[in-house]
């Protein structure tokens, strides 16, 4: 009897609480049957803009098209040679119509096909652009999201590659190495964080010292060697007697590896892990899971390095852009999501999706602190670029060196949000070898501000 339970509420479990996720995933080929009666549904923008579709001849050749290109490549992805993207995510719902009893009899009557449910995505389109021409040339991605509902409103990548012709470049794709063009860098690559981090080291000090932090006090003398190991700020930069606020605000290395080496490590990796660190993502497209890596015993350069977002942590742009929400949002993770709702092909609501929680990482009080250094690395610090245009921001650079196959290097991130009374945007910017954050990932974050407030 016992057995029996457990099996019935191990489907009900399955059937009710994990249908959407096994529906659509990548590995599950159930759903591809119903290409035989039913023609791939539309992937959409809420203002209509068509950015998948299936095009049919008079012969009845069915041809996937992508209007615009490499434009959303990674996010939306593609539907052959497997499936990526939101392809893959929303399949079930591409090839399921609900479209009326009618049509469908006649259909069948007619021996046609019937178009399968339109998805409804949360991307915009004109941050979509702005967001890919900001980037540019360089290799890195963008991820842009509201904080207060956790809708994804574009997410760029670069590399891409052109998903009307993936079929035909499909061998010399798989076979780069060099460019790995396929990868969704938003979700899937993994970055030194670099100073972005010193989000976490921030408040992992805060919590350790709940009753002094505000007495922080360090005098920066462009270096602070630890045993074996020095820490340097950027270009031996000596920033003089600094409290918390501006420590962070100047991106100051020496002050947050000597915090480094007075937290409780056990608290601090608890810290991490509470943020997502060494595990999923709440996200149902494919993604990596960001590493930390430093236990209590590891060394104290370790324990530096860490600190400022070096040593061997590693981080996804969305983990990023998801952090950064939750200082925007109160201290509250929304859960992030791509697709605003299903339609029918002739335009019926099927299901809308409303935003959710996914958990809260602070308290408001917490959040409040944070938000106030980042405001001041905008008025005053190492992303003063963003501030006088018409838009209250808040963010935190970073510069993240990395060594590869003897090869050092230093990414360009950037992370914030803007109208910090009442948030609207989080942005998070990865730009491969950009060099500082200051000189590379702000002017591209500002780009996407100044579309979205000025057109």
């Amino acid at each position: 009897m016992l057995a029996f339970a457990l099996l019935v509420g191990w489907l009900v479990w399955l059937n009710i609480f994990k249908r959407d996720e096994l529906n659509n995933n990548i590995y599950n080929t159930k759903q591809d049957s119903s290409t035989e009666r039913i023609i791939r549904g539309s992937i959409v923008t809420g203002d209509g803009t068509v950015l998948a579709v299936t095009n049919v001849d008079a012969d009845g050749n069915e041809t996937r098209s992508y209007p615009y290109g490499s434009l959303y490549a990674h996010v939306i992805g593609y539907a052959s040679n497997g499936r990526s993207g939101l392809e893959a995510e929303a399949n079930y719902d591409l090839l399921t119509s609900h479209s009326s009893l009618l049509s469908q009899l006649k259909a069948s009557e007619d021996s046609e096909k019937i178009r399968g449910d339109t998805v409804v995505v949360t991307l915009d389109p004109k941050l979509q652009q702005a967001a890919y021409n900001a980037l540019g040339t360089y290799r890195g991605a963008v991820v842009v999201m509201e904080p207060d509902t956790g809708k994804i409103r574009a997410m760029v990548s670069k590399p891409d590659f052109n998903p009307n012709t993936i079929s035909e470049e499909w061998e010399s794709m798989v076979s780069d190495e060099t460019g790995s063009a396929l990868l969704n860098r938003a979700t899937q690559g993994l970055y030194p964080p670099g100073s972005t981090f010193k989000i976490l080291t921030a408040l992992a000090y805060i919590r350790q010292n709940e009753s002094t932090w505000k007495n922080f006090s360090w005098n920066c003398t462009g270096s602070l060697t630890q045993s074996d190991v020095t820490i340097t700020c950027y270009n031996g930069e000596m920033h003089g007697t600094e409290d918390l606020a501006a420590a962070f605000a100047h991106s100051c290395n020496t002050a947050f590896a000597s915090i480094g080496t007075g937290l409780d490590i056990g608290e601090f990796r608890d810290l991490a892990e509470d943020f997502l660190f060494n595990t999923s993502l709440p996200t149902t497209l494919q993604h990596s899971e960001s590493r930390f890596s430093l236990e209590e015993g590891d060394s104290v350069g370790e324990q530096m390095t860490t600190s400022i977002g070096q040593g061997d942590t590693l981080v996804t742009p969305l983990h990023m852009a998801l952090i950064t929400s939750a200082v925007a949002n109160g201290g509250i993770l929304m859960r992030p999501y791509y697709v605003e709702r299903i339609e029918t092909y002739d335009g019926d609501t099927v299901s809308e999706r409303s935003p959710s929680i996914c958990k809260t990482l602070m308290t408001p009080d917490e959040a409040e602190a944070l938000t106030t250094f980042m405001e001041g690395t905008v008025s005053y610090g190492t992303a003063a670029a963003i501030s006088g245009n018409g838009y209250t921001a808040a963010g935190k650079t970073g510069s993240a060196e990395y060594e590869s196959n003897g090869q050092t290097g230093t990414h360009s991130w950037f992370v914030g949000f803007t109208d910090v009374e009442d948030p609207d945007l989080v942005v998070a910017v990865i730009a491969e070898d950009g060099g500082t954050g200051s000189s590379t990932a702000v002017p591209i974050a500002k780009a996407i501000f100044d579309t979205y407030y000025y057109g």
